[in-house]
Parts: structure tokens; sequence; C-alpha cells
């Protein structure tokens, strides 16, 4: 019961990493709000782990302003956010790949950042204390080829989380990054380009560990940073990889 009392918002939780990292916040004891855009995946995780479940576009203002109104006033304060909503494009030349999926790319994995600390940070500020996990990725930190766009803004959120630490820490709340290999999530494929055993073999011969990560490696990771077990860490951009990034 390590985040007993604690309350946090986790975004993308309908499936895939959020959703891992919500029920084991919830097994130890935090009250979670679970928001997705796919409504009846959130509602079913939500059902699962006796979270609450809220539909939120984390790309669009309106949204994530609503979606952090509803947190505070269904759970009372936020303690904790996890910024885990994420997309990618398909595997291209980084010329190849369309204007729409460019912005659709910058507008979940960075601009909802930006959103979610300009609804949740002055909550924080308000009340002296917060914790803010983004999940980023090895992508990066070593960037794979045909995937530029979506390398790009796994950097930008590094950067994020660590300028983010920078300037909150006066207030108390710290700011961290989880670096995740690619896992055993909905986004693989979209990865891998296509999901065959040839594929497979080929990427996982880049982790030292030899497997891909899990919801459940993740979890356990954020659960340490977002615990008062880590109340002196923050600006960390943590691999999850296997030792890919060795």
């Amino acid at each position: 019961m390590r985040l007993h009392g604690k309350t946090a918002l986790v975004t993308g939780a309908g499936s895939g990493f959020g959703a891992g990292i919500a029920r084991r916040f919830c097994a130890e004891g935090a009250t979670v709000m679970l928001a997705d855009l796919n409504s009846e995946a959130a509602q079913r995780v939500a059902a699962e782990c006796g979270g609450i479940a809220i539909t939120a576009d984390v790309a669009k203002g309106d949204s994530v302003a609503q979606m952090a109104s509803e947190a505070i006033s269904r759970m009372g304060y936020v303690d904790i956010l996890v910024n885990n909503a994420g997309i990618t494009h398909l595997p291209a030349a980084m010329e190849d790949v369309s204007e729409d999926d460019f912005d659709r790319v910058f507008a979940v994995n960075c601009k909802s950042v930006y959103l979610t600390a300009r609804a949740l940070v002055p909550h924080f500020k308000q009340r002296g204390s917060g914790v803010v996990l983004n999940i980023a990725s090895t992508a990066g930190v070593s960037p794979r080829p045909r995937l530029n766009w979506y390398n790009a803004s796994k950097g930008w959120m590094i950067t994020a989380t660590r300028t983010m630490a920078v300037e909150l820490a006066p207030a108390g709340i710290r700011v961290n990054a989880l670096n995740p290999v690619a896992g055993e999530t909905p986004l693989l494929k979209s990865f891998l380009g296509e999901d065959t055993p040839e594929m497979r073999a080929k990427f996982l011969a880049t982790i030292p560990l030899g497997r891909f990560s899990t919801p459940e490696d993740l979890a356990a990771a954020a659960l340490y940073l977002c615990s008062d077990e880590a109340s002196m860490i923050t600006g960390v951009c943590m691999e999850v990889d296997g030792g890919r990034c060795i």
C-alpha cells in the first residue's frame, strides 16, 4: 500500500502501459482516475481495478481542462499525474510522413504535456506538492530509423521533463520520466510496421535482456518514482529497456 491515501490521474489508461500503471496504483492504495479517448476501454479497466473512468482527448485544451476539473471534483485533489497517452506514425522515410500524421503525433505526445501542466500545475502549487510522470521512450535517447518524428516527439518529452523539474522544484513538485523500450502493447505493431516473428526477432536482438517491456515493468518503475520513497528524485528519465540504450 505504497500509495495509500494518494490520488492519481493516468492518461491513456485504457490499454498498454497506462492500464498497467493504473492497475498497480489502485492495488497500492491510490484512488485513480483513468482517462482515455476510448471510453469503453477506460471503463473496462476502471471496473477491473476499482478506479474512476473518464473520456478525454489529451490533445485538446478544453477536454484536458474538463478532465482536470473532474479529477479534482471527484477525488478531492490530485497528487500524481501520469502523462502516458501517446501515439506514433507508421515506419516511413522522414519525408514521406504526412503532415496530418506529424501534427497528430506532436499533439498527443507533446502538446498534451503542456495542456495537462497548464491545467494541473496551479493546483499542485496551491497544495505545495505534486508528482508528474511523463512516459517518454528509448526512441528519444537512441533513435531508430524510419520513426523520425516519433523519436523527436519523445526527445521533446525528455527535455520537457527536465525543464519542468527545474522550474517546479521550488514549489515542491517533482517531475520524472520513464523511457520504455517497445513493449507488448497495442502500439507494438505500429513500431514494427508488421508484427511477424521475423520482425520481432530482429527487434529483440537489439535488447540485451532479450524481451519486450511489459505494462507490469512500467508499473513497477512508475510506482517507485511516484511514491514518497522517491522524494529526493526529480528530473530523472529512467530507462526501462532491458539494456537497449547501453
